[in-house]
Parts: structure tokens; C-alpha cells; sequence
């Protein structure tokens, strides 16, 4: 049975670059900094739960920006975890929700950040975003059609996900390639507007992917500039 997880005002918090963390998403995480060393033995013993934030490469030059965090971020919980004898831990780390981050709380010895939980809307009535969702879908599995890089695995897995909301967030974790569009997936807190963002996106690959089919013609890729 799963526990009810408050989510609480101050959490430890990561902040990796070209990274954006989902909620339901699942992350594997290599521990080896002293600092996470620090932070991850301090959440075991405590609630298992800390906070994913992307780099905000745009402020990392502004004067006393340290790994300056985006603002929305994901909060999450150790689900597993194994130490290594040379004192690292690889863990998996489960996406609870968006949160918004209000400020930096502490730096030392790992940072920790005070935080509010953000809740999705729906943005239209469910049978709209239950057809996006289906159009979402059908894209992917025409982008992977056409050459794509994209699991047959995941993108089977996807079909069994009914709910608009998860779907869309495990695809964007796991099968968009552009770290900009995962972040403004994540900020967007409209179930609708997420699905849409998505949708317009994956038309312009499947767009280019297409051209690039017709240009290559039977020629290898390698030897695409030949034709």
C-alpha cells in the first residue's frame, strides 16, 4: 500500500545541466560528489525525497550565480538505491511533482531549497486531451517510422498509458531529444497546452524527417550528399 507523501517546504536538491525531470518519470542517478554523498545519506535517514532541478545555463553568468536552478523543478523519491564499495550509490529516483522553487534555503553542506508543489489543470474536457493524446501517440510511432532513434519498448509501453497527463510527461522525459522543449514541457502546467506544445513540435521532426527521406533516396546515409 503507498504511503501519502507530504511534500514538504525545504528539500536537498540537485541541479544537473540538459537535464528535465518528470513527474511518474523514473531517473537513475550516479552518486559520487562529497556533497550528494552527503545529501543522499541525509535523505535515506530522513523522508527519501529531493528535488531534480535543470541548469539555467542563461543566469550562469550573472554575478553570484552559482548552478543557478530553473525555476520549476521536480520533486522526487529514492525508490531504490545501492552503494558501491568505493563509497558511490546508484540509485533510481521516482518523479513525485512539479515544483516551483522560491528560494535557495543553504549551500553548505549540499544545497537545500524552499519549494511549493504545483498541480496541473486540465485545460479542456477530457475527451479533448484523451484525442491529443492518441495524436501524440500516432506521431511518435510515425517519427520512429521514418528513422527516429525511439525504443519499441517505450513507445509500447506508452500505448498502455491511458492518462493524458502521464503520457505526455513520460514521453517528453524519455523520447524528446531537446532540453530547451523538455523544460517548457515541464513549466507548462496546462495538460492541454502541454499536449499541443508537443504535437507541434514532433509535426516539425517528422516534417524535416520526411524531406530528408525523399532527399536520401535509396542512398546510405553516408552518401546522402551524392544525391
Amino acid at each position: 500500500m503507498e504511503m501519502e507523501i507530504v511534500v514538504p517546504g525545504t528539500v536537498p536538491v540537485m541541479t544537473l545541466p540538459d537535464v528535465a525531470f518528470f513527474p511518474q518519470a523514473l531517473l537513475p542517478l550516479h552518486i559520487f560528489e562529497p556533497r550528494y554523498r552527503q545529501m543522499l545519506q541525509a535523505v535515506l535517514n530522513h523522508d527519501r525525497l529531493f528535488a531534480v532541478a535543470g541548469l539555467d545555463a542563461r543566469r550562469s553568468e550573472e554575478p553570484g550565480m552559482i548552478e543557478p536552478p530553473h525555476r520549476i523543478a521536480t520533486l522526487g523519491i529514492v525508490r531504490a538505491c545501492q552503494k558501491q564499495p568505493d563509497g558511490t550509490s546508484n540509485l533510481l529516483l521516482q518523479g513525485l511533482c512539479r515544483v516551483e522553487i522560491i528560494g535557495i534555503v543553504s549551500d553548505e553542506p549540499y544545497r537545500q531549497i524552499s519549494i511549493r508543489a504545483l498541480h496541473s489543470t486540465a485545460g479542456d474536457d477530457p475527451e479533448t486531451n484523451q484525442k491529443l493524446r492518441r495524436e501524440l501517440g500516432r506521431l511518435l510511432a510515425l517519427k520512429r517510422k521514418f528513422g527516429a532513434n525511439l525504443p519499441e519498448e517505450l513507445t509500447d509501453f506508452l500505448r498502455t498509458v491511458e492518462d493524458p497527463e502521464t503520457f505526455v510527461d513520460l514521453a517528453a522525459f524519455s523520447l524528446c531529444d531537446d532540453a530547451g522543449l523538455k523544460q517548457r514541457l515541464l513549466e507548462t502546467l496546462d495538460v492541454r497546452d502541454r499536449l499541443q506544445l508537443f504535437n507541434r513540435r514532433l509535426r516539425q521532426e517528422i516534417h524535416a524527417l520526411r524531406l530528408r527521406h525523399t532527399l536520401q533516396g535509396p542512398l546510405p546515409d553516408d552518401q546522402i550528399s551524392h544525391n
